[in-house]
């Protein structure tokens, strides 16, 4: 640290700011995200609902999802200073030590592994899968090719398994179809990102949109494909009997308002129908979730 950052470090502006660098570098709305959908992986799959244990989980969830952004940050450092929506992170704006944010990132994996740990090993199994998939597979993949965005999809799509097979220690059906459901859903999601901030992500070499002309008809077309396939296997539960049919209408009827969005996109091809795609798809994911735990309950 040099001196002129830990003289801001020890000033009261300074610790406000470190801690927003830590929000930051641990994608902390992302991460709560990913909080929220084991939580309910967890409690569809709880038969007593135990507030400890669903906190435990929470907490371990939160410690490993910090660390794989936190990776993820230090491996794309170069890159971030080139983007808009990424210079100002803390370790491309050089506000923090590569050394420190190694460290936290480390701590933060063996703390959430550990917790994850107790619950069953094929729980931490997982979680070691997911940070390892999305920061050393994922993260260097996406200079390289757009497939990155499927290999992502597997650790994207793992928070509400980890939340089942906590319960269950079982890599059951239900899971799997908890699974798909997040799965399907994560490729209009990031397709729809990736095409708004299309000229940003391009600056750091990032070209994510499956089709090689980019913003073009036959990436509409895949996201369309992908928010249909989400309709039925957002289904899996109901048929399954985990859930009833008040959350499949609530589900079913979501998913063909997402395909809708994603629909107008493949007529359009703007960024606007691009942007109603993006905001859909945040709107989707908690709605689906909610719905299905609502009905369980």
């Amino acid at each position: 640290m040099t001196k002129v950052q830990a003289k801001i470090a020890k000033s009261p502006n300074g610790i406000s700011l470190k801690i927003q660098d830590y929000q930051t570098l641990t994608k902390f709305r992302l991460s709560m995200m990913v909080v929220f959908s084991a939580a309910m992986g967890y409690i569809l799959a709880a038969p007593i609902l135990m507030w400890a244990e669903l906190l435990k989980l929470c907490f371990g969830g939160f410690l490993l999802s910090g660390a794989a952004s936190a990776f993820n940050q230090i491996l794309e450092r170069e890159y971030d200073r080139l983007m808009d929506r990424t210079s100002n992170r803390p370790l491309a704006a050089g506000r923090m030590e590569v050394s420190e944010a190694v460290f936290a990132a480390g701590l933060m994996s063996l703390g959430g592994l550990a917790i994850l740990a107790t619950f069953n090993s094929l729980t931490a199994l997982i979680g070691a899968i997911s940070l390892l998939s999305y920061a050393f597979v994922y993260t260097p993949m996406k200079r390289t090719s757009s497939l990155a965005v499927l290999v992502g999809a597997f650790p994207g799509a793992f928070p509400p398994l980890i939340g089942w097979v906590a319960v269950t220690g079982t890599l059951s059906p239900e899971a799997l179809a908890l699974f798909g459901i997040q799965f399907m859903w994560q490729f209009p999601h990031f397709w729809a990102i990736a095409w708004v901030s299309f000229e940003d992500y391009a600056k750091a070499g990032f070209y994510l949109l499956p089709s090689k002309g980019g913003r073009d008809r036959n990436t509409a077309f895949q996201c369309l494909f992908y928010a249909l396939l989400l309709i039925p296997v957002s289904l899996f539960l109901f048929v399954m009997g985990i859930t009833g049919l008040i959350s499949a209408v609530i589900v079913g009827l979501a998913g063909v308002i997402f395909a809708g969005l994603a629909f107008n996109l493949y007529i359009k091809l703007d960024r606007k129908s691009a942007l109603m795609l993006m905001f859909g798809s945040f709107i989707y994911l908690p709605v689906a979730l909610i719905a299905l735990v609502i009905d369980k309950v």
